[in-house]
């Protein structure tokens, strides 16, 4: 059995981790009888953590909000990547948070130690950050949609789609993607039965409309890619398949999401399915893989970079 300290601080961490721990599986989890895991809890309770236990079948013990924020257990991999990203926070796409982030990270580096703050700094040192352009999301926004999805609670929202029109929605949220400097929400929608996804920024009043729901098997296993391909196709007025004369992994290697679809067709030849709102744009993305490529629709793409090859010969005569 591990000391008492060491095993109060594997308990914390495992209650910061998870909504709910059933009593037997959290002292098998910590090698404990259950009487000294409700010591512990006693404990904790104790140096101010509202740990509330709950009886039944569906109970256990879960560390609920209280009047104050108690100290939290970071383990080295979670200290840096929660330094790294109250950092590039001041300039990213979460809107009203700068201030606050710079307070939360100058808490948290007076203490972390010598070594992490060393590989915290020499990252931050050597990375560019990409000034964020787009709109910015409402930060209690993605909070109350990232407990939605945690808690697995169907939420509902007013939404504002692209051509202005407003509504509601009532859906089973799954995941929240950031892509091209914009968040999004991948979700269930309950009353159209069916995959949607949602601008961040455009949504509004999400609330939990207090109705729990049994996980769906998502709409394809790289949800990054999934949001790429159905925010790009919503928007674009052109569609292209594309044969590119190169292995799958010299491709992939380059492909962003935004990009579109990439497959295999043999071990020296892939296959692009992409989408954009000019030819100007397809063109421009399909030669950037700089590889020998066909393109079989549409037909307009065709004819468009028939005519910039003859412009571009043109340009630069013998």
């Amino acid at each position: 059995m591990a000391s008492t300290p060491s095993r109060m601080i594997r308990l914390l961490s495992l209650l910061q981790t998870c909504r709910g721990w059933p009593g037997p599986e959290l002292a098998a989890r910590l090698g404990v009888s259950p009487r000294t895991l409700r010591r512990d809890i006693d404990r904790l309770r104790e140096l101010g953590y509202p740990v509330r236990a709950a009886p039944g079948m569906g109970g256990g013990y879960r560390l609920e909000a209280g009047t104050a924020m108690p100290p939290l257990v970071l383990d080295d991999e979670e200290a840096v990547a929660i330094a790294i990203s109250l950092r590039t926070a001041a300039g990213g796409t979460v809107a009203g948070i700068e201030e606050t982030s710079v307070r939360a990270l100058a808490k948290l580096e007076q203490v972390l130690p010598g070594h992490l703050r060393r590989r915290v700094s020499a990252l931050q040192s050597y990375t560019v950050p990409l000034t964020s352009q787009g709109p910015a999301a409402d930060p209690e926004v993605l909070t109350v949609i990232a407990q939605a999805c945690r808690d697995r609670e169907r939420l509902k929202f007013a939404y504002r789609k692209r051509d202005g029109e407003d509504g509601t929605r009532l859906v089973e949220p799954y995941r929240l993607v950031h892509l091209a400097r914009k968040w999004y929400l991948v979700a269930w929608d309950v009353n159209r039965d069916d995959w949607r996804t949602f601008r961040a920024d455009r949504l509004s009043s999400p609330a939990p409309a207090g109705q729990r729901f049994r996980p769906r098997e998502l709409p394809a296993p790289d949800i990054a890619r999934y949001v790429a391909e159905s925010v790009t196709s919503s928007l674009a007025r052109h569609r292209a398949v594309v044969t590119l004369h190169a292995p799958f992994a010299r491709v992939a290697e380059r492909l962003r999401p935004q990009d579109g679809v990439l497959t295999v067709v043999d071990e020296q030849t892939c296959r692009l399915h992409t989408a954009a709102d000019s030819l100007q744009w397809l063109a421009l993305t399909i030669g950037m893989f700089d590889v020998d490529f066909e393109v079989h629709e549409p037909q307009e793409l065709i004819a468009y970079i028939r005519t910039l090859t003859t412009r571009l010969s043109r340009a630069t005569p013998a």
